[in-house]
């Protein structure tokens, strides 16, 4: 359960960083929830799953899920550039994180 809802921290993270970019496009009150909903729900839900997962382990799963999330969604969503570079270092975010938890 600890790990669903630190995936779960991360998609929140996402959706709040998803939130900021409304704001700044349209400042409604509808963007403005969900970017204090998802930052709000994102933090509960980390400090609950680090109440079993180390803090370590916990922080990087979840920047890392926030750092590609929020990458992949200005892509795909918000036509931001799709460079073979940017692939490049948001696959070394992925391998970062998956080798914390492999040496924790």
């Amino acid at each position: 359960m600890d790990w669903l809802a630190l995936v779960l921290a991360g998609l929140c993270e996402v959706a709040g960083v998803s939130g900021i970019n409304q704001w700044n496009r349209n400042r409604s009150i509808g963007s403005y929830a969900i970017m204090i909903g998802g930052f709000g729900l994102s933090f509960v839900l980390l400090s609950y799953a680090m109440s079993t997962l180390s803090m370590g382990t916990a922080y990087a799963v979840w920047t890392g899920i926030g750092t590609v999330g929020g990458a992949l969604l200005g892509m795909l969503v918000y036509d931001e550039s799709k460079d073979w570079r940017r692939m490049v270092f948001i696959s070394m975010v992925i391998v970062a994180a998956v080798g914390l938890k492999l040496l924790a």
